[in-house]
């Protein structure tokens, strides 16, 4: 038998069960068993929550720290040899009081700082003993997790975060609160580290403090009794500990001052050209001393008196849509009246300034659209674009107020497409044919908008893309709030009616008439078939050409916040640091890109609303007004200059392509500067300078009798106008060529347009008149006159093409330099010798009739000729124009010759009306009608113009 196995060190807890151990002994003994398998793992807890207080080393465990084992009283198998921790970097270990009982402790190895960590979280293991008292082959327990929370003690003072506090007031107030101070703890635990209460510790002083820090006074301070107050103040957290040292607190009282802006100018003077001026160089905010924020500062142009709203280009609608690049093919509904486009001569218009072309409505006006004007292809798409300024309407039940409308003419009342005002509701109604759709689809879109009645210009465009219509006003979209669904309309034979400023009512009534009048301004209404304009063209086309800026944008403080309204007409500046504002504002200017802007007053509005610590708003910052006063600008002097007189053979104007009219053109402009180099001395009246700028339009106008379009026209090659914004319409009475462009493109364009006659006759001259406009008339050029003489004797031709010059085309003639030149060696005293050769002269003249009958017929013969071999010209400038308003008065010839003409005319016609089909892509087809109205009013052909 094996002695009995002995447990040093351990601490029996009752007689009983160490009899009842040394009975087993026995037993085992005598079974002749030497020792017992260590059947059994330990078993402890599957969770602990202990509890320590820093600088302490117990933990308080809950439950307490025991593991049990099935195999006991087996010894060594049955006792608790360790508790193991298994944790990253867990300041603790855990000792076995009792092996046998498994109880054991939880130890910090070091103090436990609770501002370091707060708890902790590891896992504790049990083991058994084993075989052995080396805990041989023992066994591990479960896995427990431990969460330990460690306890704070109130260590630390409170400490205020500034070394001390400033803060100025206005005598005569009470505030809520003049600044607040603010102390920290660094203690762990809630209770300890917040700061539960405030103490301003100096003795009768006019100020109090609440438990959040905030200071204010008790009674209104006089600046004449003190003009500064020195308090200190204390702190307590809520474990009351008060702060080691107290915090100084200096308060300023200042006198009553009258916050504002202060170092500004009423009035700014705008030079035109200067670029971008700084309204308030020298402005800054008066606050009186108080402390401040956030300030919002608001800056207004009122522009509304200006033009459409603003100063804008002031070209015509067909040339600003050149310019901005719009789709081809609108129709200008409210063209400025003329004798082409008379239907707007009995229309009030006010073209205020600058030539801004407006048409005012008092609801008794409109106008009816001809028809050969009226679109006929609308289709799915199109646009229709005006510019409006209207009012309330009058009254409660206010009728509307039709801007455009297509109606039946005759016998029914249809309206198949109108614009119209109801109500400060803008109403778009389209009525579809039968032949287009036959369910019952979108007829009337109707928006709500403030700009609608607001009593300013505003740009609507409405985008037709069936069944959508979307609104622009001033660029930006609107969707309908409301789409009504309706029937389309039955075809019918009716003739439709497009009327401007009101409704036609051609049907249902007595009488017809038009209803439904417009009261309000209305410029620039057009509408585009097959197409809608994009949000760029819509943008550019509304632009504004003045408004407010910022100065050296990339200076300004990063924390102030600025917004501009689309137009640039309001800007908003917001930021916290009074400093930083002023510096902002002073950065607000005024530009105008315009060349020649509007001039005269632009008024400026200031507000500013200021936010104060602990108050919604502290004072008040009186709005200011000031104006900026736009100088008038310079007037340009448009100067056309070349050769005024041409000398040619009719056989040049029979050349295909005929000849030019004016390759020695030039264009320039200049303007009077004062005369600033000259100091006490006489003034100069001013010094010229040629400035550089765009033209609008150069009518090249024929004067006398139009030109017969079965023998002559002037012609253009389309390729000329080629990646220029120009554009060019033509007729019997001339030729305009219009787009905003520069003055060298309009030279390019004008040397390249030519004379064509072929069948010159006894013509013996044509004269045509160039006038060139800026800004739709604004500045207009001299009258460059040109006179064209045609020359039949060849001989004389060839004489004088000899004599005169030698530019290509063209010739200068002076009357009196060319007798100088053809007779350079008669002496003054030889006036018997001139009779006589004017003698001779009449005989020559009388016999040159006869031979100038004769050398006609062969001339006509030659013509004949060579427009058959010159048969494959590049005629795509060929133009026959036809004016069928003209009542054709040719001189009397004799009959053979009139004959041998018309049968050339004949042939003439049918060459050109064959090859025109095969030249369709260089052909450009145009209304043949002037822009502007002469002197003498001229009746345009509306056949198709070919050039």
């Amino acid at each position: 038998m094996s002695p009995p196995l002995s447990f040093p060190g351990r601490h029996h807890s009752s007689v009983a069960r160490i009899k009842m151990t040394d009975l087993h002994k026995k037993f085992c003994s005598r079974l002749g068993v030497e020792s017992m398998v260590n059947k059994h793992k330990p078993w402890i807890e599957t969770s602990y929550h202990g509890v320590i207080t820093e600088n302490t080393d117990v933990v308080l465990l809950d439950p307490p720290l025991v593991a049990l084992d099935k195999d006991a009283p087996i010894p060594y198998a049955g006792e608790i040899c360790a508790f193991n921790i298994h944790g990253l970097e867990a300041p603790f270990e855990a000792v076995v009081l009792n092996g046998t009982s498994g109880e054991g402790q939880l130890r910090a190895r070091g103090l436990v700082d609770c501002e370091l960590q707060k708890e902790y979280t590891f896992i504790i293991q049990a083991h058994d003993c084993g075989s052995g008292p080396g805990g041989t082959e023992g066994k591990k327990s479960h896995k427990a997790v431990v969460h330990i929370q460690v306890n704070d003690v109130n260590e630390f003072a409170p400490v205020f975060r500034e070394t001390q506090y400033r803060a100025a007031v206005t005598e005569g107030k009470i505030y809520d609160s003049i600044l607040q101070v603010e102390a920290t703890d660094q203690d762990c635990s809630p209770q300890y580290s917040q700061i539960c209460n405030y103490q301003i510790t100096t003795t009768n002083t006019p100020f109090a403090i609440d438990r959040n820090g905030n200071i204010r006074n008790t009674e209104k301070l006089i600046y004449d009794r003190q003009q500064q107050y020195e308090i200190q103040v204390t702190a307590w957290d809520c474990g009351q500990k008060r702060a080691s040292h107290s915090v100084p607190v200096r308060i300023d009282v200042k006198p009553v001052c009258k916050p504002g802006w202060q170092g500004w100018n009423k009035r700014v003077d705008y030079e035109p050209g200067t670029g971008s001026k700084q309204l308030f160089p020298k402005m800054h905010l008066e606050t009186c001393g108080g402390p401040l924020s956030s300030v919002r500062t608001t800056v207004e142009l009122q522009t509304s008196h200006i033009g459409k709203g603003c100063d804008r280009e002031t070209y015509s609608e067909k040339s600003l849509q050149k310019l901005c690049g719009a789709s081809s093919g609108s129709t200008d509904l409210l063209p400025a009246p003329s004798a082409a486009t008379n239907w707007t001569a009995s229309l009030v218009t006010d073209s205020g300034r600058d030539s801004d072309l407006i048409f005012r409505f008092d609801g008794r006006q409109a106008a009816k659209i001809p028809d050969w004007v009226v679109p006929q292809n609308l289709t799915d798409q199109f646009t229709i674009a005006t510019w409006m300024k209207h009012g309330p309407s009058i009254g409660l039940r206010a009728e509307k107020e039709t801007l455009l409308c297509n109606s039946d003419k005759t016998e029914m009342n249809r309206h198949h497409y109108s614009l119209y005002v109801h109500n400060c509701r803008l109403v778009f109604l389209l009525r579809r044919d039968f032949t287009q759709v036959d369910t019952f689809r979108p007829a009337e879109f109707h928006w709500k908008l403030e700009q609608i009645c607001d009593k300013e210009w505003h740009y609507y465009v409405i985008n037709v893309e069936f069944p959508v219509v979307t609104l622009y006003v001033d660029g930006v979209t609107f969707d309908p709030y409301l789409v009504t669904d309706d029937w389309p309309i039955h075809p019918s034979q009716i003739d439709v009616q497009l009327t401007v400023g009101a409704c036609w009512q051609g049907g249902e009534v007595t009488k017809p008439r038009f209803t439904q009048y417009f009261r309000g301004s209305l410029s620039g209404l057009t509408i585009r078939p097959g197409k809608i304009e994009s949000q760029k063209v819509i943008s550019c086309l509304q632009a504004c050409k003045e408004g407010l800026d910022i100065n050296s944008l990339e200076s300004l403080d990063k924390n102030i916040k600025f917004h501009f309204n689309p137009a640039q007409s309001i800007l908003v500046m917001e930021g916290e640091d009074l400093e930083n504002m002023n510096a902002a504002v002073r950065k607000v200017s005024y530009i105008n890109s315009r060349q020649f802007p509007t001039p005269g007053i632009r008024r400026l509005h200031i507000s500013t609303d200021v936010q104060c610590f602990g108050e919604d708003t502290c004072i008040t910052i009186p709005d200011i007004d000031a104006v900026v006063m736009v100088s008038q600008p310079s007037e340009p002097r448009i100067t056309i200059s070349g050769v005024e007189r041409l000398n040619r053979p009719a056989s040049d104007l029979r050349v295909p392509g005929g000849v030019a009219l004016f390759q020695d053109l030039h264009i320039i402009s200049t303007v009077t500067r004062a005369d600033t180099t000259t100091h006490h001395t006489a003034r100069r009246p001013g010094v010229l300078e040629e400035i550089i700028h765009n033209l609008d339009y150069c009518d090249i106008l024929v004067l006398g009798e139009e030109l017969r379009p079965d023998q002559e026209s002037l012609q253009l090659q389309r390729s000329v106008l080629l990646g220029k914004h120009l554009d060019a319409t033509n007729s019997t009475s001339g030729m305009s060529i219009y787009g905003v462009d520069s003055m060298s493109n309009y030279e390019q364009v004008i040397r390249q347009v030519c004379y064509y006659n072929w069948q010159p006759g006894l013509l013996t001259e044509r004269r045509f008149r160039l006038t060139c406009s800026e800004l739709n008339g604004r500045y207009t050029s001299n009258e460059f006159n040109l006179e064209v003489s045609v020359l039949h004797s060849s001989e004389a031709g060839e004489q004088v093409n000899h004599m005169v010059a030698p530019p290509q085309y063209m010739q200068v003639v002076h009357h009196p330099s060319m007798i100088h030149d053809l007779y350079p060696s008669v002496p003054s005293a030889a006036t018997v010798v001139i009779v006589m050769c004017i003698a001779a002269l009449v005989v020559v003249v009388v016999l040159g009739i006869y031979r100038i009958h004769l050398t006609h017929q062969q001339e006509v013969k030659l013509a004949e000729t060579s427009k058959e071999e010159d048969v494959t010209w590049d005629d795509s400038a060929l133009t026959i124009t036809v004016n069928p308003m003209e009542v054709g008065g040719e001189e009397e010839e004799e009959d053979d010759e009139e004959g041998e003409e018309d049968e050339d005319d004949e042939e003439d016609d049918d060459i050109t009306s064959a090859e025109s089909d095969d030249s369709e892509e260089e052909v450009d087809v145009q209304l043949p009608r002037m822009q502007r109205q002469s002197k003498k009013d001229q009746s345009w052909d509306k056949a198709t113009i070919s050039y």
